[in-house]
């Protein structure tokens, strides 16, 4: 029997990355996609190294040409497609939402939510023909509560909450599962973005009852696990990594 096969966007960096490299040491076939050709390939190549079959298409999710051939692309180098992990995702501009624009707005939203939908798409294209498949999204702690100057990146999160539910609704008519991981403060290089300094990231992580940020290996944990048949009886789920942030 033919090992699984992935397909990772935003798998470059942070969270994707880790995921990229979980899926490959768990023997799975791995298609990484992302917007630097370089660092892509670089990727595939040590995927490579740990001994999983791998593969590098450059795509941008906010361009529905581009997610086309990246679904096709997986498809007919292994044969189908039996998950899909979207990651792909900005921090947006940060500030108060008097000083938001429709540009700032398109920023965000073009990435998280519209590369999000056509990602599911043509995932859902692929996995209803086959009559199995899982998809994870990945959201955030924002996509269940708001967050002071940060009111884009939070609203397209729960956009990405809204869209997992109700793609999960359809898709269950044809035997495929989504679902979504919302991490919280992770050790990645948007929060080093979002806080801009050690003191800042320091209190994003005092207000986590774990009194620490998570590792992207920790999020990429739950992501494999909700993609595996361990999972096969949970679909239209947000399942929270965040060191207990909205337990209260």
């Amino acid at each position: 029997m033919s090992s699984p096969v992935v397909l990772i966007t935003g798998a470059l960096t942070g969270i994707g990355r880790a995921a990229a490299l979980g899926f490959a040491k768990a023997g799975y076939r791995v298609v990484v996609s992302g917007r630097r050709e370089d660092a892509g390939k670089a990727l595939a190549a040590e995927l490579g190294g740990l001994g999983a079959e791998a593969e590098f298409v450059r795509a941008d999710v906010r361009h529905e040409d581009d997610v086309r051939h990246l679904v096709d692309r997986a498809v007919a180098r292994f044969g189908g497609l039996d998950i899909a992990v979207n990651n792909a995702g900005v921090e947006g501009t940060p500030g108060p939402v008097i000083e938001q624009t429709a540009d700032s707005y398109a920023a965000t939203f073009e990435t998280n939510v519209l590369g999000t939908l056509l990602s599911l798409k043509h995932e859902m294209r692929v996995m209803r023909e086959q009559g199995f498949g899982s998809i994870v999204n990945v959201s955030s702690t924002m996509g269940a509560r708001g967050a002071a100057n940060m009111s884009l990146y939070t609203a397209s999160k729960h956009a990405v909450e809204g869209l997992t539910k109700s793609a999960a609704l359809e898709a269950a008519s044809y035997g495929v599962r989504v679902n979504a991981v919302a991490p919280g403060p992770t050790e990645t290089a948007m929060l080093d973005r979002l806080t801009g300094s050690p003191d800042k990231k320091a209190a994003f992580y005092a207000a986590v009852p774990l009194k620490r940020g998570g590792r992207p290996d920790e999020i990429a944990d739950a992501i494999l696990f909700l993609a595996s048949e361990h999972a096969s009886f949970i679909t239209g789920q947000i399942i929270r990594v965040n060191g207990g942030k909205t337990a209260s």
